[in-house]
């Protein structure tokens, strides 16, 4: 059997434009698999990251969303005030909240997702899991980035807050955490390697159960990924 792949575009009411999404796979966990920075909704297939996982999803353990990104308007976007970078955040935030997981849920049958990513991928994973813990069963960042105060110089306000993970997770104390599967996936040479060891603090310090794990002798690269995504699909409970 394929990989069964679905194309979609629809006129988004959250971001008052079209947007695309890929779906990987015939039934099974949801997952939501970001892009990289500024990265298009079929990133991931390109890069090989579905193909890594291809066994999960011809078999039916996973069915694989693929969204695209808007970071080019919102964190990476120079041209406007940062108090607009993060407002447009916010409305990414709405749109895979309640046009992209509630189709994974009806398609799927399953009450939560999966959250993945790699690298800027890696934090919309997080931020978008901890955000809605209520509907995230599990959490793959591999080499996330999580301090968004570096897109901002130095203004800050409550939708940089809120969608600063740094920020916001060591308030947090919804019950659901303690209930999600979290693996921060990094590598000894990862640019990004230090924002995961402080997320990880952060979560040791709540008590919230995770792994952190680290490549010895790599770097922050799609083979890492490539090698890292199939073997966290793995963790799931199915």
């Amino acid at each position: 059997m394929g990989i069964q792949e679905e194309y979609h575009k629809w006129r988004s009411p959250s971001i008052d434009s079209d947007f695309e999404m890929l779906v990987f796979g015939h039934g099974g966990q949801p997952v939501i698999l970001f892009p990289t920075s500024k990265g298009a909704y079929y990133q991931n297939k390109d890069q090989g990251l579905i193909e890594s996982v291809r066994w999960f999803l011809e078999n039916g353990k996973v069915k694989i969303y693929c969204p695209d990104s808007i970071d080019a308007i919102s964190w990476y976007n120079k041209a406007v005030h940062p108090g607009e970078r993060a407002y447009n955040q916010n409305r990414y935030n709405h749109l895979i909240r309640n046009e992209v997981i509630p189709r994974a849920q009806h398609e799927t049958g399953y009450g939560k997702v999966a959250t993945a990513g790699c690298s800027f991928g890696g934090y919309h994973a997080v931020n978008t899991a901890f955000r809605n813990p209520d509907v995230t069963s599990y959490c793959f960042s591999m080499s996330g980035a999580f301090e968004m105060k570096q897109f901002t110089e130095g203004y800050y306000d409550d939708n940089i807050y809120y969608n600063n993970p740094v920020d916001y997770i060591p308030n947090d104390n919804n019950p659901d955490l303690w209930k999600m599967g979290i693996i921060l996936g990094s590598a000894e040479f990862d640019g990004c390697l230090e924002d995961n060891k402080r997320l990880s603090n952060i979560l040791n310090n709540k008590g919230i159960n995770h792994w952190l794990d680290i490549r010895a002798n790599a770097t922050h690269d799609w083979p890492v990924w490539k090698d890292m995504f199939p073997t966290y699909l793995s963790q799931i409970h199915y």
